[in-house]
This record gives structure tokens, sequence and C-alpha cells, in this order.
């Protein structure tokens, strides 16, 4: 079990780097306030623990090694390196996991490593402001040995669909595209294949879809007397197939992902993005009223 710690990072990459890279020390004597104890004498199941993280490179750190009631000098940490895997913070409520996301977040960021991140319930915007020490909270990071020191970090807010206060985050029918769209409507392959059809026309006769009125309306002109012979000799579109994509995007747009796609389109690369001090920036993507429109949220994260 590890103790998670306070929030709050070194002030500077320097600092951050030797924080993350040096390897853990037991404090001359226990240090003193309010906390779970520290014991420096260390057990053989502790011993084991700390040689697995006795690694010299660059890492983040999550918290301390708990045995019983006493919290033991071994610093939990993950290296740099195993980042580009999947990992999972789990625990009951009130244990931490908001937390241990801030220290991660934090971390990354003061090691020039930019951050995403899906805020669903606004919880980590006070990444962008430094936090404010009190009697309790310095007393338990003394207990832990760690000195804990205020701290703010580069952080930008995004706003799915504009549906929000940061940045609006949208993008083109076009750049989409008709493979993504087609999963998103559930189409069968005789569908999606239309759909691409009438992507392919769109592009040919130089159309912009820009949103989903731009793509009902080529939709609906393909299918009229005058548009007819524009794709006959490709094969042109069925009136059965074209009522089933119209009839998905009117419902798309009902869960409001008209307000997804559009302009400006969000560039991606501003997600991997270094503040003038060399900190990586962390990007926290609002979501409000996520829990009304799931198919929004799973349609950009496709994306």
């Amino acid at each position: 079990m590890t103790e998670p710690g306070a929030e709050g990072t070194p002030p500077s990459l320097a600092d951050a780097a030797t924080a993350a890279t040096a390897p853990p020390s037991p404090p001359d004597s226990p240090p003193t306030g309010a906390g779970t104890p520290v014991s420096t004498a260390l057990s053989e199941q502790a011993s084991e623990i700390a040689a697995g993280y006795a690694f010299a490179e660059p890492a983040l750190q999550l918290g301390r090694l708990v045995e019983g009631a006493d919290v033991a000098p071994v610093d939990v940490r993950i290296p740099l390196s195993m980042l580009n895997r999947h990992g999972l913070v789990a625990g009951a409520t009130g244990t931490g996991k908001t937390k241990t996301l801030q220290l991660m977040a934090e971390q990354l960021s003061a090691q020039g490593v930019p951050v995403f991140a899906a805020d669903i319930k606004g919880d980590l915007s006070g990444l962008a402001s430094p936090g404010q020490g009190d009697a309790k909270l310095l007393n338990r990071t003394a207990s832990l040995g760690q000195a804990w020191q205020a701290t703010s970090f580069p952080v930008e807010f995004l706003a799915l669909g504009g549906q929000g206060t940061g940045v609006p985050v949208r993008v083109t029918m076009t750049s989409f595209g008709p493979t993504l769209l087609a999963k998103v409507l559930g189409l069968n392959e005789t569908q999606e294949s239309s759909l691409k059809l009438v992507f392919h026309y769109a592009d040919q006769a130089g159309l912009p879809l820009l949103d989903l009125e731009d793509l009902r309306s080529v939709v609906t002109f393909l299918v009229s007397d005058e548009g007819k012979p524009e794709l006959k000799a490709l094969g042109g579109l069925s009136s059965s197939t074209t009522g089933v994509i119209l009839r998905e995007l009117i419902g798309f747009a009902d869960e409001g992902a008209d307000r997804f796609f559009g302009e400006q389109e969000f560039d991606t690369a501003d997600l991997l993005r270094t503040a003038a001090d060399g900190r990586g920036v962390i990007s926290l993507l609002e979501l409000p009223h996520l829990q009304d429109r799931p198919t929004v949220f799973s349609t950009f994260l496709m994306w």
C-alpha cells in the first residue's frame, strides 16, 4: 500500500529531476509533527520493495510504503520510460485517486512532458493556482519526510464543442472522415460504403464538409433528381441507404454532436506544447453534462 504525497512539486526542472532520480534514504530521526510515524528500520518485505524501486532513471514519485500503521522510508516511483503504457489508479472514495493524478500531472509537467486530462468534475483545475499550506498539511508532509512548496503549473482549459469556458475543441467533418463517422453512427458495410462515396464526391467537387449540416445537404442533393447523375458512373446511392444515413445524422445532432463539428478546427499539436520555462503544458478538457452527452465524448475519443 502506498501513501499519496501532498499536492505541490519542486519549483524548477532541475529540482524535479533531482527529486525524481535520487534514491530513497531514511531520515536520521523521525520527523516531528502530527501524522503517521515514519519507521527508519526496514522489514525484510520493505527492503525487497525498496530494492524494486532503486532505479536511477527519471521517475515520478507517487508516495511512500505503508506497513501497518507506520510509513516506511521507501519511495514508490514510476520510471518515465514506463509511462507510455496503460495504467489504472483505483480505490474507494476518499483514498486519493484524484490527488495521485494531480501529482502525476504536476511531475510530468515539471519534467517538460505535456499532459492531457479529461477533467470530468473539475477536480484538476486547481493545478493552475498554487495551493495554500496550513499547519495540518505541513505536519503531514513533515511526517512523510517531504518538503512541500506551493506551486502553480501552466494549464490550458479546453471545452468540447465550445460547451464551457475553455478553448473550443472542434473538428471539421472532412477531417473526421467517413470511416470514423460510420462507426459512430453504427452503419453497416453497405451504408459505410455509401457514406464514403458521399465524401469522395464532396472532395472531387471541392465542397468543404465542415459540419453535420454540410454533410446532410450533400447527401440530400445526391439523391435528388438533379444530383443523381453526379454519381451515376460510380453506382449511385439508394434511397433506403441514404434514408438510414440521414436519420442517424439527425439523431447524432440531437445528442449534441453538431457542436463538436465545425470551425475553427482544433490542432492536436497544441496538446504537445511546453511553456516558456520548459515545463509541459497541462491541457484540461472541461466536460460539463457528460452524463447527458456520452456520444459526443466517445466521438471525441475516437478522433
